[in-house]
């Protein structure tokens, strides 16, 4: 999670809970990049799961983004496989920046019907990153 988030006091011990790995940007802060990936390196180590979103932010148009190459730096060091995962019908609601910025004003609609959808496993070898953003797109169709 983008450690702006992860840093406000009143959430920070749910993520914590939640077994959230805060991280930044390189240019932000290169240590805490660093530990981000030694996280998640250690927790696929020990068998567990880690959920990324690759795009590395919320899209401001409802589109999918590219993916950034944090997912190939995970696989390099960890070959699992992964399982793509799209989001559907979250552009609209409190949660997108769909009419401003996401989670600062009152909702459009009171009930957002938003989906999760999961794909075939891919196996490492051939998890790049625009790979599996074509498999998120396909999975999402056109209901953003």
């Amino acid at each position: 999670m983008y450690a702006g988030y992860f840093d406000v006091p009143v959430l920070r011990r749910l993520f914590r809970a939640a077994g959230v790995i805060p991280i930044a940007s390189g240019k932000t802060n290169p240590n805490r990049l660093k530990q981000a990936f030694e996280e998640i390196a250690r927790t696929l180590d020990e068998g567990g799961l880690i959920c990324i979103f690759p795009e590395g932010r919320l899209t401001c148009s409802g589109e999918i983004d590219a993916f950034r190459p944090g997912i190939e730096r995970i696989l390099q060091r960890n070959p699992v496989p992964v399982v793509p995962l799209a989001l559907r019908g979250l552009w609209g609601s409190f949660f997108s920046h769909a009419g401003g910025p996401a989670m600062t004003r009152l909702p459009r609609r009171f009930w957002s019907r938003i989906e999760l959808v999961a794909g075939e496993i891919v196996a490492p070898q051939r998890a790049t990153a625009q790979f599996l953003r074509s498999l998120v797109q396909e999975l999402r169709g056109a209901w953003a």
